[in-house]
C-alpha cells in the first residue's frame, strides 16, 4: 500500500464502509422479530469494545477535547435518534435500499446545519439541488395515505436528518481536534447506556442464530464506523464522499440475494436516480469550485 495515492485509500475505505453497512442492512433485517432498541443495543455493545480496545491500544485519553463534551452529547442523541429511524426504517419496509437511501440524505442535511450553525456558506446551486434531493426522498417515502409504509418511510427520512446533525458535530469537533476513536467510543458508550434500561425491563429472549446475527451487526457497524473515520483522514470528503453511495447498490444486491428478492419500485427507482444525480453534481461542483479557489 506503500505506493497507494492517499486519495484511493480513502476510496477503497468508503468503499469497505459502505460494503460493511449494507452488511449491517442485511443483518437486521434476519435477526427477525427483535425489538429495535435490542437491536440497537447489541449493533453499539460491539462497537464499544472495539473503540475501547483501540484507545487502550493506541494509549489515547478517554476525556474529551476542551469544550467538546456537550457536542459529543447533542452528537451522540441525535445520531442515537438516527440509528432508530434508520434500523426502524430498515426493519419494517419492503425494501432495504429504500431504506439505505433515506439515509443518504444525511449529506445534504449535513450543509443545511453546518450553514445554520457552523456558519458555513450554501451556495445557491448547493441550497437547488438540497431541494431536488428532497423531492426525489418524496419518490421513495410516496407521502399518501395509501402508503402502508408511509410511517417507516417518514423515520428513515428522519434518521437521514439526525445523521445529518449528528456529522455536523463531528465535523466541528474535528475542527476544534477531536480524537475520532474517542468519538466512536462516546457515541457507543452513550447509546449502550440509554438501551440498556429498555433490555433490563423487557429483554427479549433471542435464538442461538438471533445472537449471532446481532453480534454481526455490531461487527458490520464498528467495521463501517472505523473505515468511514479513516476515508476521510487520507482524503476531503469533495474527492470521495460521493463513492459511499454505493451503500445503496451493495444494499440492494444483498437485498436481493439474501433478504427474499427484494426489488424496489418504479418510484423508488426514480428517486435513487435523483438523489445519487444530484450527489454526483454536488461531488462534481465542489471539486470544481475548490480547485477555483486554490488557482
Amino acid at each position: 500500500m506503500k505506493n497507494v495515492s492517499n486519495r484511493t485509500k480513502g476510496i477503497i475505505c468508503i468503499l469497505l464502509s459502505a460494503l460493511f453497512f449494507s452488511g449491517m442492512s442485511s443483518f437486521i433485517n434476519l435477526s427477525g422479530d427483535v425489538p429495535i432498541a435490542q437491536k440497537v443495543f447489541f449493533r453499539n455493545l460491539v462497537a464499544l469494545f472495539i473503540a475501547t480496545f483501540s484507545l487502550l491500544k493506541n494509549k489515547e485519553s478517554f476525556k474529551p477535547k476542551k469544550g467538546c463534551l456537550k457536542y459529543h452529547l447533542i452528537r451522540s442523541s441525535v445520531g442515537l435518534l438516527g440509528v432508530f429511524g434508520n434500523f426502524y426504517a430498515t426493519t419494517k419496509m419492503a425494501s432495504t435500499a429504500d431504506a439505505a437511501i433515506l439515509n443518504k440524505m444525511s449529506p445534504f442535511f449535513t450543509l443545511i446545519f453546518s450553514a445554520i450553525f457552523l456558519k458555513e456558506k450554501v451556495k445557491p446551486k448547493q441550497a437547488i439541488a438540497i431541494f431536488i434531493a428532497f423531492l426525489g426522498a418524496m419518490f421513495v417515502i410516496k407521502p399518501t395515505m395509501s402508503n402502508v409504509e408511509l410511517f417507516p418511510s417518514l423515520c428513515g427520512f428522519v434518521g437521514g436528518v439526525a445523521a445529518g446533525g449528528a456529522y455536523t458535530c463531528v465535523r466541528h469537533m474535528g475542527n476544534k481536534g477531536e480524537n475520532g476513536r474517542f468519538t466512536v467510543f462516546f457515541f457507543s458508550l452513550f447509546s449502550c447506556a440509554v438501551t440498556l434500561p429498555y433490555l433490563l425491563f423487557d429483554f427479549h429472549p433471542m435464538s442461538a442464530k438471533q445472537w449471532l446475527y446481532l453480534l454481526l451487526v455490531g461487527m458490520c457497524a464498528a467495521g463501517g464506523q472505523f473505515s468511514i473515520t479513516a476515508a476521510y483522514t487520507f482524503a476531503p470528503s469533495r474527492e470521495i464522499s460521493i463513492y459511499d453511495y454505493s451503500n445503496v447498490i451493495f444494499t440492494a444486491i444483498s437485498g436481493y440475494f439474501f433478504l427474499g428478492g427484494q426489488v424496489p419500485d418504479l418510484w423508488s427507482f426514480v428517486g435513487y436516480i435523483i438523489i445519487c444525480g444530484v450527489a454526483v453534481w454536488m461531488f462534481i461542483y465542489n471539486n470544481k469550485d475548490s480547485k477555483h479557489l486554490k488557482a
